[in-house]
C-alpha cells in the first residue's frame, strides 16, 4: 500500500502554482518558492525525484500523481487539506440463528469496544470487493461481491470531551449479507469475534453511539445518516 508523503513548505508551493498552469519554466517557480536559487533548485529536484513534477524541456509539469496530490490543496493557505476516511462497515447475519458478526476491539483506539466489522477501503478497489476481502480476512468467512446489498452511508464525527476537538471524521458504507461459507475464525490480529443479537450488543457498555444507527442496515437502507458523537479517556 502507497502513502503519501509530506511536502515541504516550499514544495507545496511549488505544486500551487503549477495547478494553475500547463507548465512553468525554472525561474518562475524558484520565485514562487520566495527562496534562494539554490534551495529553490533542491525543492524541485525532490518532487521530481518523488514523481510530483516531471520536467519537459526546459520547463516543469505536474504529473498525473501530483495532479490528484495539488488537487487536494487548500490554495488559500497552502496546505494539503485533511479528508474523512472511507471504510466499510460490515452487518453479517446468522440466516439460521439470527445473530450477528460481532468484534470486540482488541487494539487502539476504543480498546475493548464491541463493534460491527470494519475495514479502510483500498486504493481502486470497489465498496463491494472491500467487503468482500475484510470479510476473509478478519473472520475467514468467504463472501463474493454479489452476496452483499449496500444499505446506505453514516457520516460520523468524533469530537474529544476533553476540548471538543475532532478526533475522527469517518464515512462508514454499510453492507449487509446473510450469504457466506466456511467457518468463523475467533482470533484475528486486534480483536476476537463473536456471534452475538443485537440486544446483547447493545447492552454491553462498551458499544458505540452509532451502533443502532448502523443496526437498521440489517433490515433495510438507512439513507444517508449524519451524526457527531463525543468520547473521552475511552478513545
Amino acid at each position: 500500500m502507497s502513502h503519501e508523503v509530506k511536502t515541504h513548505e516550499a514544495q507545496t508551493k511549488i505544486l500551487r502554482e503549477l495547478l494553475f498552469a500547463q507548465s512553468i519554466n525554472f525561474a518562475k517557480l524558484v520565485k514562487a518558492t520566495e527562496l534562494e536559487a539554490d534551495h529553490a533548485k533542491f525543492h524541485i529536484k525532490r518532487l521530481v525525484e518523488l514523481g510530483y513534477i516531471e520536467k519537459i524541456g526546459n520547463n516543469y509539469k505536474l504529473s498525473i500523481i501530483g495532479k490528484e496530490h495539488a488537487n487536494k490543496l487548500d490554495t488559500d493557505n497552502n496546505t494539503i487539506e485533511r479528508q474523512p476516511k472511507g471504510a466499510c462497515l460490515l452487518i453479517i447475519k446468522n440466516p439460521k440463528t439470527g445473530k450477528f458478526l460481532i468484534q470486540k476491539r482488541l487494539k487502539n483506539p476504543f480498546f475493548g469496544f464491541l463493534a460491527f466489522p470494519t475495514g479502510k477501503i483500498r486504493w481502486g478497489e470497489t465498496i463491494f470487493e472491500t467487503a468482500t476481502r475484510e470479510t476473509e480476512e478478519e473472520s475467514g468467512l468467504k463472501t463474493a461481491p454479489k452476496d452483499w446489498q449496500w444499505r446506505g452511508i453514516c457520516h460520523e464525527i468524533v469530537r474529544h470531551t476533553n476540548n471538543n476537538k475532532i478526533i475522527e471524521d469517518k464515512i462508514f458504507y454499510v453492507m449487509f449479507t446473510d450469504k457466506y461459507s466456511g467457518e468463523m475464525t475467533e482470533n484475528f490480529e486486534g480483536g476476537r469475534n463473536k456471534w452475538m443479537t443485537l440486544d446483547e450488543l447493545f447492552n454491553n457498555p462498551k458499544h458505540f453511539e452509532t451502533a443502532k444507527i448502523m443496526a437498521g442496515g440489517a433490515e433495510k437502507n438507512i439513507g444517508l445518516v449524519e451524526v457527531s458523537t463525543e468520547y473521552g479517556d475511552e478513545f
